[in-house]
């Protein structure tokens, strides 16, 4: 996938994953650390959004390990986490950046060369929807996106979701109309004040 969708797959998984670990889904430094490790993987491309930033190592792990080699592994996924931790970095930092790390290996798989997940064993999985940059792309992140948006906790975190990862600015219309447009506000309807009638009676005389 293009790193654009990469990016909102990273966000669109930790607003879903960070309520059930009890970590703030809201804190833009967890959600940059999220973000950070969904473009991660990439850096085995050197003409990657990472791996222009990051040469000339991604130019070595290029050569060395070829792209969707050992960097899109679960051997990847469990070596980061055993670094960072064993680095002394809190569950905080780590576990966005897993997070993201894992949306991008899950979001490659939707693509038709898939993943060798077992790297270095042989054998790639795949459940192809749809080509890495084709026109079908974002309508299969639209859709993941948009069960991410119907997990979301609170309006609040919804709202979050939707200006993080931008998706009113490329969504297909009907979720853009479905997503973008603002929550109507239910007035309730005041109620009326039965009239008083003044009366014209006297009371009785003594």
């Amino acid at each position: 996938m293009m790193a654009g969708s990469h990016v909102a797959l990273g966000a669109a998984a930790w607003f879903v994953v960070a309520p059930r670990l009890g970590l703030p889904a809201m804190d833009p430094i967890p959600l940059a650390l999220a973000v950070a490790g969904a473009l991660l993987p990439d850096i085995d491309h050197p003409k990657s959004w990472v791996g222009q930033r990051l040469r000339p190592l991604s130019t070595m792990i290029a050569a060395a390990l070829g792209h969707r080699g050992a960097t899109h592994s679960l051997l990847a996924v469990a070596g980061c986490g055993w670094l960072l931790l064993h680095g002394g970095y809190s569950r905080g930092i780590v576990a966005p950046i897993l997070v993201g790390y894992l949306s991008h290996l899950a979001g490659d798989l939707l693509t038709p060369r898939g993943l060798r997940l077992a790297w270095p064993l042989k054998g790639t999985w795949a459940l192809p929807l749809c080509r890495s940059g084709s026109p079908f792309e974002p309508l299969v992140v639209a859709t993941v996106l948009l069960w991410a948006w119907c997990s979301a906790a609170t309006p609040q975190t919804r709202q979050v979701i939707v200006s993080a990862t931008r998706i009113c600015a490329w969504a297909p219309p009907e979720l853009v109309a479905a997503l973008c447009s603002p929550p109507r506000q239910l007035h309730a309807r005041p109620r009326k004040r039965p009239a008083v009638v003044a009366s014209t009676r006297s009371g009785p005389r003594g």
